[in-house]
């Protein structure tokens, strides 16, 4: 079991398996050019797996695949298949743009993933291409579509922008509420990869708007999750993911691998040490170590206050 010096037990991985994106989002990189890293840079899937077996055999029960958008990456389903092979009552999950998800996620549920997390931040066309740069929404409406058919249990992640998608809230809270599908509306996290003129709305900010329509009451954060979850009264649940929130680091019990073998014990935490050597090398105790130094040095909340100040993290490396 992995406990850090806070008590805190870390037993959830999410790992990054691209940097790439087929989207530029304001509020994620804007500006970034297309590009990608080269394939020798990033470690192999079967490099990928031999952490995971490590991680998992030293208690992790959660596994998140991001990117970038994961699904650029090529034989994914290969991958997931490893991981729910070694250990099919893993917590295996994944988020995406959904933008490609219709092709694929049939293969994604065959192969062991149990749940997925799908950005929607508008129902209107423009202004979902406003936000991504591309006109994207019937593509993402389509892998919503396929990822309830296939049965993946779903979570849409929405990030209310002021004077974008703002007046939205209440049609997203509909159209998850109409399919059973929970909704987590997600602070604007300020990088400074993002579109500096962006002003998000704050959880307050999110009740406000969605106490004009409906009652609801406080369920609390949800333990291995950074969601602050609310029920209305037809028993549709509904979160606000907080990150300005003073707490909202009590809970943490995550750590981050990149594509590039990264290891890094915090969202905003600039330190990291890289895993790539020692699985290249074969040194599975050497990269174990590196696991345990990784957890010794999660520090009990991020450098970030919020107060105007932009994180230097990408989160296209690190997957949010």
């Amino acid at each position: 079991m992995l406990i850090d010096n806070f008590n805190r037990t870390i037993d959830y991985l999410r790992i990054s398996v691209t940097e790439r994106c087929n989207f530029r989002c304001q509020y994620c990189m804007p500006e970034k050019p297309f590009s990608w890293t080269p394939r020798e840079n990033l470690l192999s899937f079967e490099e990928l797996f031999d952490f995971v077996k490590i991680a998992i055999d030293n208690g992790v029960t959660k596994i998140r695949i991001t990117g970038g958008e994961p699904l650029l990456r090529e034989d994914l389903d290969k991958f997931i298949f490893m991981i729910f092979n070694y250990k099919n009552d893993i917590d295996l999950a994944m988020t995406t743009n959904g933008s490609l998800l219709k092709n694929f996620a049939k293969r994604f549920k065959d192969s062991g993933l149990k749940r997925i997390n799908i950005s929607l931040d508008s129902l209107n066309r423009e202004n979902a291409w406003h936000l991504a740069q591309k006109d994207i929404l019937k593509d993402v409406l389509n892998g919503i579509n396929e990822a309830i058919k296939v049965g993946l249990k779903i979570k849409l992640n929405v990030v209310p922008i002021k004077n974008i998608n703002d007046h939205e809230i209440l049609d997203l809270l509909q159209f998850g509420m109409e399919r059973n599908i929970s909704v987590r509306f997600i602070e604007y996290m300020e990088n400074s990869f993002a579109n500096k003129n962006l002003i998000g709305l704050t959880g307050h900010d999110i009740l406000n708007i969605i106490s004009n329509n409906y009652k609801f009451i406080d369920e609390g954060i949800e333990l291995g999750s950074p969601s602050h979850y609310y029920k209305l009264e037809n028993g549709y649940r509904f979160g606000i993911i907080e990150p300005h929130r003073d707490d909202f680091c009590s809970y943490c019990n995550r750590i981050r691998l990149t594509a590039e073998g990264d290891l890094i014990p915090c969202l905003y935490f600039d330190e990291a040490k890289s895993i790539k050597e020692s699985i290249r090398n074969k040194d599975l105790s050497g990269a174990e170590k590196i696991l345990y130094e990784i957890i010794r040095d999660k520090p009990e909340k991020n450098r970030w206050s919020g107060d105007g100040e932009s994180s230097n993290r990408a989160f296209y490396e690190t997957g949010g």
